[in-house]
């Protein structure tokens, strides 16, 4: 378990994600990587295309739509060698949850 709040990205990073991840890279997403690396770990966020509101898991806390900002900092990490076996990872941004982050 860890916060990392990184900041994948788009573009496939080979053994650790796929092509579908969402926004600008961070500096912390090196870190990520290694640790995925190290432990053998695949992105599972950045496998599937979906629609953009299925992949964000943070929104600010903006006051209106205008300076609502979103981004994809939480991840499904799982061992690589059972990748094959998920079908699908979504978030659901109204879920009945008092936070910033979607489910």
């Amino acid at each position: 378990m860890g916060d990392f709040n990184a900041k994948i990205g788009e573009g496939k990073i080979p053994g650790v994600a796929e092509e579908f991840g969402l926004g600008v890279r961070n500096y912390r997403r090196e870190r990520l990587i290694q640790f995925c690396i190290k432990k053998k770990l695949t992105v599972m966020n950045t496998c599937f295309k979906l629609p953009k509101r299925r992949l964000y898991t943070w929104k600010s806390p903006a006051v209106t739509q205008m300076h609502l900002v979103r981004n994809q900092i939480d991840y499904i990490l799982i061992n690589s060698r059972y990748k094959n076996a998920i079908q699908t990872v979504k978030t659901y941004p109204e879920a009945d949850v008092p936070s910033d982050h979607n489910l």
